[in-house]
């Protein structure tokens, strides 16, 4: 009778719920691969891993801020937060700790963490964005870091040239959501016939629309104003902020259709001729759709200042990713309704703005590619293989 192999500890840890679906994914990943093993995971979880059965240690809602004056008012509750958290790790014994972005928080529990169990491996996945702002973390990760799964193609390399750990591409999640993203032969012939859709996109925090959307409303009129045929906006809310925002367009000359829901935002992505956007991770989801977009961006007077130690020639993904900013974005005083109509016009017909949006999402396609695996499966893969190699 062959003995039962051992247990199998995975210390998971993750900081907001972006991070949560990637650990969703990963853990699904990993009970298949190792469906002949008794798994036991434990750390921090948001809904998405607690419907596969891990328990948290607290409620994500606690650390899940964003903002430098945010985070300097919960600092001492954060703080405690990540002690306890690296404690409960200590005692749980993993044979591997993952940490998922958000690494304010989680990179701290892994400092902690790897003070006391100094070999146990520990793996980020979600690469901290060391290639535009801070560079100097990429060397301090080796200490507390032994790899990185990173989600941008171009991270490898950023890593290498910065001293950083050793960091392997597994692909961005949205690849695996192509099936919802692409519009359909009859969806494309749509977009190019009918009244053009253009999708309002001003962010998923209450702050970046409270500064957006303001812009936002007089850029729609001056569209309408200076387009011959109507334009059918559509605006896709998050749940906990559709009341707010449709309250604020009450007094909209020009009214978007406000929808919610990721089925509706996505059919919203494959009518859309055009979008206009907060920059953002929904840039790549609108690149990988297809849908040339104007990206604006505000922040408050203290973040505005870190801008001046940003290292990077754009601040939208899918430009850095094909590495020419074939898509325009007008930041903090350029963010404003002149700027952002003069982009998003001409993005309305076949002109050369359009087609070099177009042919730039072509190249996206390209750089972003993994094969036949899903990323989840990929990140797996380089776990399973450390697990292996730890536990020889």
């Amino acid at each position: 009778m062959t003995p039962a192999m051992p247990e199998l500890r995975i210390g998971i840890i993750v900081g907001e719920v972006s991070g949560d679906a990637l650990g969703a994914k990963l853990v699904s990943a990993l009970r298949l691969k190792l469906s002949d093993r008794s798994l036991m995971f434990f750390g921090t979880a948001g809904p998405a891993m607690q419907s596969l059965g891990l328990k948290s240690l607290f409620p994500l809602e606690e650390i899940a801020v964003m903002g430098i004056v945010p985070v300097i008012k919960r600092l001492p509750s954060l703080l405690r937060r990540i002690r306890e958290t690296a404690d409960a790790l200590i005692a749980f014994k993993p044979d591997i700790l993952v940490v998922i972005d958000s690494p304010d928080f989680t990179h701290r529990v892994a400092k902690r963490f790897r003070a006391i169990r100094r070999d146990t491996p520990i793996i980020d996945y979600v690469s901290p964005t060391v290639w535009a702002w801070r560079p100097g973390r990429a060397k301090k990760m080796k200490a507390y870091i032994d790899q990185v799964l990173a989600i941008l193609p171009f991270e490898p390399a950023a890593h290498q040239r910065l001293g950083g750990p050793s960091c392997t591409y597994v692909g961005h999640p949205l690849i695996e959501r192509l099936d919802v993203l692409r519009p359909s032969p009859r969806e494309v012939m749509a977009r190019q016939t009918e009244p053009p859709c253009v999708v309002v996109l001003p962010g998923s925090r209450r702050s970046e629309i409270t500064r957006l959307m303001p812009i936002f409303r007089d850029v729609l009129v001056r569209t309408t104003a200076a387009y011959d045929d109507p334009i059918n906006f559509v605006l896709p809310a998050v749940d906990h902020l559709r009341a707010s925002i449709e309250g604020s367009i009450k007094d909209w000359p020009i009214k978007p259709q406000v929808v919610s829901g990721e089925n509706e935002k996505y059919l919203a992505f494959r009518k859309a001729r055009a979008a206009l956007a907060a920059s953002g991770t929904v840039t790549l989801e609108l690149a990988l759709a297809h849908v040339p977009m104007a990206v604006g961006y505000r922040v408050g007077r203290v973040e505005g200042q870190i801008r001046h130690f940003i290292h990077v020639p754009s601040i939208v993904l899918p430009n850095l990713i094909i590495g020419e900013n074939v898509i325009p974005e007008r930041i903090q005083a350029d963010c404003n309704s002149e700027q952002l109509t003069a982009d998003l016009l001409p993005l309305l017909t076949d002109t050369s703005q359009r087609k070099r949006q177009m042919d730039g999402f072509l190249r996206l396609d390209g750089a972003m590619a993994i094969g036949e695996s899903s990323p989840s499966n990929k990140a797996a893969d380089v776990i399973l293989g450390m697990l292996d190699r730890a536990t020889k």
